[in-house]
């Protein structure tokens, strides 16, 4: 019997990959015309489990490691760590980040400048987090969607399908906030992607800023993905000129080059997210449900789809 996945973001492409390895026969069902469609496109793509156990449940690291490895089989994965610093005047929130987190070193200005040079004497202290790593996002999507089909799986965008319409199939729900899970709200995330020839980073680094705090995640040829990930909203529309001034803003504060950066892109999304922002995995009355990645799809995605997975074929109950 074929088992059929509602959704084409990151959350369904892995758990269609995760079937299709174990020889299932997959139908992924998109609503949208392309891969584009979810928010996984507009993602950052870092893989970094102790920065993230900053402001949510320890409990994610240990899975957020194991996406680590997933990732490395599927496509291209950068294992260069995570950066985080802050201005002078925020270095109490520098030292507070590092209380919370584990698995990371303090820098002075001449251990940063070692690691990234165009940050050289613009910061006197960093944290590296060594063991973190990142991924181009979209690249990724598509590596995914094309491992399921070359594995015999089938991909149909456009596809309006519900899972009523899909009466007595076995169906995975990884629509989003349209999955069928209860309490799933919308957390909106913001982005602009850029290009500026005059700076060069190896790895993503995180601004602490008690207003604008982002993330710069570097991409092929000097190009820069600049995310912000909190904005706890039900607004689906394009980015407001305020959010893309203060976007842009932090990120002329990391380094002063960015002014002269070209804007390639500006996007928003609305991400799933439960009141723990922890993922479910769930029996419905249609099948399973895969949901509530908050902001962690790509980072929690491969663990979860695992759970996903066997739940669907009837391995195992969910923990």
């Amino acid at each position: 019997m074929t088992i059929h996945i509602l959704g084409a973001g990151v959350a369904g492409l892995t758990t269609g990959l995760r079937l299709a390895e174990a020889g299932e026969s997959v139908v992924v069902h998109e609503r949208g015309p392309d891969l584009a469609s979810s928010a996984s496109w507009l993602a950052g793509g870092m893989l970094a489990p102790f920065c993230e156990a900053s402001v949510a449940d320890p409990s994610i690291v240990a899975p957020g490691l194991e996406g680590i490895a997933f990732w490395s089989r599927v496509t291209e994965v950068e294992r260069h760590g995570t950066l985080v610093v802050a201005a002078g005047r925020d270095a109490g929130d520098l030292r507070q980040f590092a209380a919370r987190t584990r698995s990371n070193r303090m820098l002075d200005a001449e251990g940063l400048a070692a690691l990234e040079p165009d940050l050289g004497g613009r910061f006197a202290k960093a944290l590296f987090f060594e063991s973190e790593a990142h991924l181009d996002p979209r690249r990724t999507l598509a590596a995914l969607a094309g491992r399921i089909e070359a594995l015999g799986g089938t991909i149909r965008f456009s596809d309006p399908r519900e899972p009523l319409g899909l009466r007595g199939e076995r169906v995975v729900d990884c629509r989003g906030l349209a999955a069928d899970l209860p309490r799933l709200r919308s957390v909106r995330g913001e982005m602009a992607i850029v290009r500026c020839p005059d700076v060069s980073l190896r790895r993503p680094v995180r601004l602490l800023h008690p207003r604008w705090p982002i993330y710069v995640v570097p991409r092929a040829d000097h190009v820069f993905m600049i995310g912000a990930t909190m904005v706890e909203s039900e607004a689906a529309g394009p980015v407001t000129l305020r959010s893309a001034v203060e976007l842009l803003t932090a990120a002329f504060a990391l380094h002063p080059a960015f002014a002269e950066a070209e804007i390639l892109e500006i996007g928003s999304g609305r991400r799933p997210a439960l009141p723990d922002n922890l993922p479910s995995v769930a029996r419905t009355d249609r099948g399973v449900a895969f949901s509530g990645l908050y902001r962690h799809g790509f980072l929690l995605s491969p663990a979860f789809s695992k759970i996903a997975a066997d739940l669907a074929v009837g391995a195992k109950e969910p923990a």
